[in-house]
């Protein structure tokens, strides 16, 4: 993945926004966060933005995955300073759409993600459920 547009990189555009505590656990021998243990933040920051937007209720027997995700790591992350993680939908399909992800520590950019999400019933993609689109329109990146 290219550079991210640097209009992806300002944290007001994204409506979602939650602090992570990082833990010693999360140290590479370098004493930054190690890149794996940032992508397991990532995904803890979608569960909590998924969590917010009350769409996990809507979807019925449709289940949610990420089957693609790009990781641009801008910059280094220590302990013991909280993440912060902003969250934003952005392009919707039928059976699927893109979360946007930006991480921030002490003001600083550290990491952008671009995860592709896809709605899953019996194994196979399922259409997005009005109500789910409603909600991800909702919590859409900002203009």
């Amino acid at each position: 993945m290219p550079k991210p547009d640097p209009a992806l990189l300002d944290p007001a555009r994204y409506p979602f926004h939650c602090s992570i505590e990082t833990r010693f656990a999360d140290l590479d021998v370098n004493q930054h966060i190690n890149n794996v243990s940032l992508v397991g933040l990532l995904e803890e920051g979608r569960v909590r933005y998924h969590r917010a937007a009350g769409d996990h209720g809507a979807r019925g027997d449709l289940s949610v995955m990420v089957v693609s995700m790009a990781v641009e790591f801008l910059g280094q992350s220590y302990f013991p300073d909280p993440l912060e993680m902003h969250v934003a939908a952005g392009p919707l399909g039928r059976t699927s759409y893109k979360l946007f992800q930006l991480v921030t520590q002490q003001d600083r950019v550290v990491a952008f993600a671009e995860v592709t999400m896809v709605s899953v019933a019996g194994g196979q993609p399922g259409e997005l459920p009005s109500a789910v689109r409603a909600s991800l329109q909702e919590w859409a990146l900002k203009p």
